[in-house]
Parts: C-alpha cells; sequence; structure tokens
C-alpha cells in the first residue's frame, strides 16, 4: 500500500502545546520498538529498501518501505508476526524479493528506535487524516539521536489535507520541517558508529582527529546533487522535479542550523550550512526564471518570499573568505599587522529558519512541488514576460481558483502566448542559447563595465551555470563538457573579483585608524587589475568555444 505522511519536528519548547492540542480529541498511546535490518555493506539502502521489525502493544509487524513518486509518499507493505523473526518468504513474487534472497543471510539489526507514540484522528474539509506525535531514542550502537516529531498522515481524501493541517499545528506550535525519514537518520547513524568503531580500533596517533572529522562530516553540510529529467517529461513535472532537489537541499540544512537533532548538545552547524542553504535558494530561483514562460511557476507570494529569506540570512561568507582565504594570502604577500573591525553583524541565523514566516513558505512550496495542478499548454516558441522570475503572476486560471485554499496559495499561472508548440527540451536550449548571448553582450566589453553592471553579470553567468545544471541529462555531454568547464572559468575569475571588491571595501573602512589597511587595498586593486584582463581573456575564450546546440 502507498502511505503518504508530512512529518514536522517537535523543538523541547513546543512539546507542551502539541501534547495539549492532542488531547482534544480521542488519542491512543502505545510504545513502539522497532528493529532495522541491513548488511554491513548497507545493501538494502543501495537498493532503497528499508526492513524492520517493529512491536506495536503485544503485536510484531514486519515492514518493508519503499520510495513513492514523491517525498511524501513511501511503498508500505505489513505482514503481522508470531515472533520477533524475520520472515522473508512473504515477499516472494514481488519484483525486489530477488535482492532480499540474496543478501538473506546477511541480515542483521543495524539500528532500533524506541518511541511513545500518541496519535489520533482528525476529519477536515480535504480527507482524514491521521497525527502521531512520537517522542523517544534513535540507536545505533552507542550512539543516539533523538526522536520529536508529529506525523500527518493521509487516510483518506486529498493530499492537500496533511498540508491544510500540517501547516495549522506548524503556526501554532513553530514546528520543523524535516524530510528526513527514521530509517534514514538511522542508517546514516549506525554508519557513523561502525566508522568511530573502525577508529577506534586502530588506536593511531591521529585517533582523535579522526574521530572530529567522521563527526563533522556526519552533519556536513547539504550540497547540490544532479537532477535527472526524463526526455519526455511534461514541463510542469520537470520544474517541479528540479524545485523539489533545490528545496531539499534548503530543508537539509535548514534542519541542522534548526538544531533538529542537536539542540543543547553539540553545535553542528556552521558557515557551511548557511552559505549551501543560500545557495539552493540561488538555484531555486534560477530554475523558475529558467522556466518562466515554459512551465507554470509557483504563486507571486512565494516568489517574493524567497527574496525576502535570502535576504535575512546575511553575509556571513564574506566574513569567512576575508578571514579564512584573503587574510593568508595578504600575510604572505608582506601584510602588516591589522586588527579587522566587527563591523559585521552576523545575522541571527537560527531566528531565521526556526521563524513561522520561513518555515511556512517552506512548506508551501512543498506542497507546491508535489500536489497536482491543472494542466497547461505545452512549451512554445513564445514571447515571455522579462526573465525575472519576480514580475507578477497573471490571475489563476478558474481550476486553480477553485483549488483548496492550501492549493491556491502555491499555484500560479506563468504568462504565455502560445505560437507554434516545442518539445521541452528545445523551449529549454533556446532558453540557455538567449541567457548565453545575454551574457556574452556584456563580458565581451567587461573591461569596460562599471562595478554593479560586473556584479548583475555574474549573477547571469551563475544563473546559466545553474540552469545548464538542471538541463544536463537532456543534453550531449561530450559536447557540452567544454563549454561547462570554460563557463566554470569565467564564474570563477568574477567570483574572486567579488570576493575582493567587498574585502577591499571593508579596508578601505580601516585606513584611518590603521594605515597599514593601505596595504591591503593597494594589493587588492592590483590583483583586481588582473583578474579584470583575465576575464577579458575568458570571456573571449567562451564565445569561440563550441556551444552544445551547434
Amino acid at each position: 500500500m502507498a502511505e503518504q505522511e508530512l512529518k514536522l519536528h517537535v523543538p523541547q519548547a513546543a512539546r507542551a502545546g502539541v501534547e495539549k492540542e492532542l488531547l482534544r480529541g480521542r488519542v491512543t498511546h502505545m510504545r513502539l520498538q522497532a528493529f532495522y535490518f541491513d548488511t554491513p555493506d548497507r545493501d538494502l539502502v543501495r537498493a532503497r529498501i528499508a526492513l524492520r521489525l517493529r512491536r506495536e502493544g503485544d503485536q510484531w509487524v514486519q515492514t518493508l518501505k519503499m520510495p513513492g513518486e514523491n517525498s511524501l509518499s513511501r511503498i508500505e507493505i505489513n505482514h503481522d508476526r508470531p515472533s520477533p523473526d524475520l520472515d522473508l518468504s512473504v515477499y516472494a513474487g514481488e519484483p525486489f524479493a530477488a535482492v532480499l534472497a540474496k543478501h538473506a543471510g546477511a541480515l542483521s539489526i543495524c539500528y532500533e528506535t524506541d518511541v511513545q507514540r500518541t496519535f489520533r484522528q482528525a476529519r477536515t474539509a480535504l480527507g482524514l487524516v491521521e497525527l502521531a506525535f512520537d517522542t523517544g531514542l534513535l540507536r545505533a550502537g552507542s550512539l543516539e539521536l533523538p526522536i520529536s516529531e508529529i506525523e500527518f498522515e493521509l487516510k483518506r481524501g486529498e493530499l492537500a489535507a496533511v498540508f491544510a493541517l500540517g501547516k495549522k499545528w506548524q503556526q501554532a506550535h513553530g514546528l520543523i520541517l524535516d524530510v528526513r525519514s527514521k530509517s534514514e537518520r538511522g542508517d546514516r547513524l549506525a554508519s557513523l558508529n561502525a566508522e568511530l568503531n573502525a577508529i577506534d580500533e586502530q588506536k593511531s596517533e591521529r585517533h582523535e582527529p579522526s574521530r572530529r572529522r567522521a563527526i563533522a562530516q556526519f552533519w556536513a553540510a547539504r550540497t547540490a546533487e544532479d537532477v535527472v529529467l526524463h526526455p519526455k517529461i511534461q514541463p510542469h513535472a520537470a520544474l517541479a522535479t528540479i524545485s523539489a532537489e533545490c528545496l531539499d537541499q534548503i530543508i537539509r540544512n535548514t534542519a541542522v542550523l534548526a538544531e533538529v537533532d542537536t539542540a543543547g548538545i553539540y553545535q553542528a552547524s556552521g558557515a557551511e550550512h548557511v552559505h549551501q542553504l543560500r545557495v539552493g535558494i540561488r538555484r531555486l530561483r534560477s530554475a523558475w526564471s529558467f522556466f518562466n514562460g515554459i512551465a507554470e511557476l509557483p504563486s507571486e507570494d512565494l516568489r517574493t518570499d524567497i527574496k525576502l529569506h535570502f535576504a535575512k540570512l546575511g553575509g556571513t561568507r564574506d566574513d569567512d573568505v576575508l578571514k579564512e582565504t584573503l587574510l593568508p594570502v595578504l600575510s604572505a604577500a608582506g601584510q602588516p599587522p591589522l586588527i579587522l573591525d566587527d563591523e559585521l553583524t552576523p545575522p541571527d541565523t537560527e531566528n531565521v529558519v526556526l521563524s513561522r514566516g520561513f518555515q511556512g513558505w517552506l512548506l508551501d512550496l512543498l506542497a507546491w512541488t508535489v500536489l497536482p495542478v491543472a494542466p497547461v499548454a505545452p512549451p512554445s516558441s513564445i514571447t515571455t514576460a522579462p526573465l525575472d522570475v519576480d514580475t507578477p503572476a497573471q490571475k489563476p486560471a478558474p481550476a486553480a481558483q477553485n483549488a483548496p485554499q492550501v492549493a491556491a496559495e502555491v499555484v500560479a499561472t506563468a504568462s504565455i502566448k502560445i505560437q507554434k508548440p516545442l518539445m521541452l527540451k528545445d523551449a529549454l536550449v533556446k532558453k540557455l542559447k538567449k541567457w548565453h548571448r545575454r551574457l556574452l553582450q556584456d563580458g565581451l566589453q567587461f573591461d569596460q563595465l562599471d562595478i554593479e553592471p560586473r556584479h548583475e553579470l555574474r549573477k547571469r553567468g551563475k544563473k546559466l551555470r545553474y540552469a545548464l545544471q538542471f538541463t544536463e541529462s537532456l543534453l550531449p555531454a561530450a559536447r557540452l563538457k567544454t563549454y561547462r568547464k570554460q563557463l566554470a572559468t569565467v564564474q570563477d575569475i568574477l567570483g574572486e573579483m567579488n570576493d575582493l571588491a567587498v574585502a577591499r571595501d571593508r579596508f578601505i573602512g580601516l585606513r584611518d585608524t590603521q594605515p597599514s589597511a593601505w596595504f591591503a587595498c593597494g594589493w587588492i586593486t592590483s590583483r583586481l587589475d588582473a583578474l579584470t584582463q583575465d576575464a577579458c581573456a575568458a570571456f573571449k575564450q567562451l564565445s569561440r568555444t563550441e556551444t552544445f546546440w551547434r
């Protein structure tokens, strides 16, 4: 059977309120003890299978789960068991039976959960939803993670019901969106436990540093991942797939910054999580610009709010680049002693990601990626609104107006004037060509541009690079490689120039009180002059590079 559920983390401060609201209906309390099985090489995880035995009161239940059609869906197969023993014969004839049979002899308990569940059902205008509040522990060897989450599982009706109810609870109690399942968290914890045990057995001089690196890697920031589009995918499905990948990057870094697993125990987040969160937002906005006029975009409110949240996340990356990258180079070049001021006020990142506004925006956007929308015209040879996705959206079509409110908030229409229909790939390549021409139009006269046009040019280059990544699976890989490499060269040069320009402004403010800052300003100016020439050469080379559409 298919399981569809939305999961929200319940911070410690919100538990009492969640429990009180749950008790407004008829609740059931149950202790759930689950044991998850896999091989030492994680073969079931590689096959995207989660296999567990769980004691539910006095009954043992064997459950196999696999991914469903979207991030909220799981294929779940349950069998009652008389004892805590696996019986793989119940899967005979299933497509995954051969995988289980191959690894049956190597299966053992990798991790376990022990939770107290309080649950009840709620009837809404959109459907019947089960609310389940779990508190407890996830354990792998000597390692533990806390469990404090509420699940909204659709029992009957429309999937929009879980978003409508979930957002109501999120706004009321300050809950945090977390897309990681218990099995995902447990698998990663089991892998860390095995790695730490191996380090402990070696007893080398690098023992403690190796342990610290392994733990830091466990909490590492989520970076961008590849997107694979089927050649015949429809425009909205393509944009939803890309948006979902960008959103996953945002949500996972947000979870670490919000200390979902580590509150009061361990400081796992850092500047890299903020950076990758901001990268995810940039990629998302680039995707919307890229598909503007080709597919339906999210509502104007969602596209406006993303800019506000991005701005609140601040520029801590600039300060890190200055301290960790530029200052060592300046020191090696002969920079006299220099004391940096604390002029840059770091953003209150934790309060931003914990805010009801930001978390509500995440929920609305997640809904947009998974809820069905009214069909629209195919991509066409069109003249669209400006490429900036911040242009006002048109009034929703009647079908969207009559949809549930939660869906209406996340559905909007693009400005499309239909001419000759194009395949999605053709429409995307046409947009890539247009962005390429715009980039070269200013890039080939780079040395004549002022600071602000250079900054805008850098952002256009980044958007083009993201668009290539989104479309890569539809393009000829061999011919794309050279173009992508040269575009990356351009972007790297412009990125370094931007970092230096920001740093120079910082040093200019120090010259009156610290004469040694003059050295930094002079060195940076000289470096910017050299990079300007490099940028001119790189843009010329890009204009000569064979493009994948020729």
